[in-house]
């Protein structure tokens, strides 16, 4: 298990300020949901902590040395990201892909090895997709594909796994599955989990502490009970809602309400009141 220190970092890209004095702890084992609108600062965010941008101001450590004095193939061997997108251009096989993970412990004309081979077996198992790996990647479900994505993570035998928008374009069921599975994942192998996230719903139910950014800052940070009330969801992400707990779980839950005008247009046209759930 790996810890991780965010301190004071700043970052801007060419057309404005990105993240500003950002500064965050996590202890080995946790189970992180960062939170915020489009543009908050999120993939920034996990891009530092991975090393693929480097901060403006401030500096980021994993259990304790500085991640601009490390190699990327020495933060590799530490820290998986499973990306918003992947694409292979080639019709890689599922255990082609997942052995793709193994790139950080590659030796020069060495080619793969006895362990990466049972790196990439273990990965396959753990993600329960062993059964798919002569499948070509490219004729999987979504659903499949995430999980083939997060196995090639794993067989990177990471401390810290981030996931930028893990359930993006699934449907709930594999949503669902998905998260479970980081879950346990984070509970059975002990690995430290940063997500970001877009459902706060599903952050609520799944993620013990999120982080809830806004315009490149810290909003708030804690519990789901002490992130996602009201007046914070209101101010930070502009929309009316209501919270209420969840019935089986008691954690709090997101119910958006709609717009007042919107709300005369559907009475003026015979239409029922909604909410809407995220």
């Amino acid at each position: 298990m790996v810890s991780l220190q965010v301190q004071r970092v700043s970052f801007s890209y060419l057309n404005g300020l990105a993240l500003r004095d950002i500064s965050l702890s996590i202890e080995a084992g946790e189970m992180v949901g960062v939170l915020g609108p489009n543009g908050s600062g999120k993939t920034t965010l996990l891009k530092l902590v991975s090393g693929i941008l480097r901060p403006e101001r401030g500096e980021i450590r994993l259990d304790g040395s500085d991640l601009r004095q490390l190699s990327r193939k020495s933060i590799a061997r530490s820290v998986a990201v499973v990306p918003q997108q992947f694409h292979i251009p080639f019709a890689f096989t599922v255990d082609e892909v997942v052995t793709l993970g193994r790139l950080p412990f590659v030796r020069a004309l060495r080619g793969e090895t006895a362990a990466d081979k049972r790196a990439v077996a273990a990965a396959l198992g753990l993600v329960g997709v062993d059964h798919l790996a002569e499948r070509r990647f490219d004729e999987l479900s979504g659903g499949e594909r995430q999980k083939v994505i997060l196995a090639m993570a794993l067989a990177q035998q990471p401390k810290l796994l981030l996931l930028d928008e893990p359930i993006v374009h699934l449907d709930i069921c594999h949503q669902v599955e998905i998260l479970e599975l980081v879950r346990r994942l984070n509970i059975e192998e002990g690995l430290t989990v940063i997500a970001a996230m877009h459902d706060l719903n599903l952050a609520s139910l799944f993620f013990d502490r999120l982080i809830l950014l806004k315009e490149g800052q810290v909003s708030a940070e804690g519990t789901p009970a002490e992130v996602l009330t009201e007046d914070k969801v209101r101010e930070v992400f502009s929309a009316s809602v209501r919270v209420e707990p969840h019935p089986a779980t008691g954690v709090p839950h997101i119910v958006v309400m709609p717009r007042e005008s919107s709300t005369r247009q559907r009475r003026a046209g015979g239409g029922r009141d909604v909410s809407i759930n995220t």
